[in-house]
């Protein structure tokens, strides 16, 4: 009886996250691979993924050219990737990508504003920095 419940509590658990928009039909198919001689391959899978992906944004985040605001949620995603947070990586994520977005937005305009202005002597900070 312990196990069935518990097996309810699993299954209302993924219909949950499934529901919120953090699991999709990807990983029915991760788990559909598990078998008798692998029970535990969707877990090792899911722990392969958290790993590779924290060492895939320390990997951004030391590519990172001066972009603070990128920086700083890159190292936020890391940490909730380290900690196994499928929530708080969804959430951060989707932060860095924006960041990315308005990142690569406004470097192009102040890039296209430089080409306009033709050839500067040196490169300057502005006040303040």
């Amino acid at each position: 009886m312990k196990y069935a419940n518990l097996r309810r509590q699993a299954a209302s658990l993924k219909k949950n996250l499934f529901d919120q928009g953090y699991l999709d039909e990807q990983f029915c198919q991760v788990e559909d691979l598990q078998d008798e001689a692998n029970p535990n391959f969707a877990e090792e899978v899911v722990s392969l993924f958290f790993k590779d992906s924290a060492r895939l944004i320390l990997n951004i985040e030391q590519a990172i050219i001066g972009a603070s605001r990128m920086k700083n949620e890159c190292t936020s995603f890391r940490n909730f990737c380290g900690e196994e947070n499928t929530e708080g990586c969804t959430r951060t994520f989707q932060k860095v990508k924006r960041e990315h977005a308005v990142l690569r937005q406004k470097l192009e305009s102040y890039f296209q504003l430089l080409r306009q202005a033709g050839p500067a002597g040196t490169a300057t900070r502005p006040a303040g920095k």
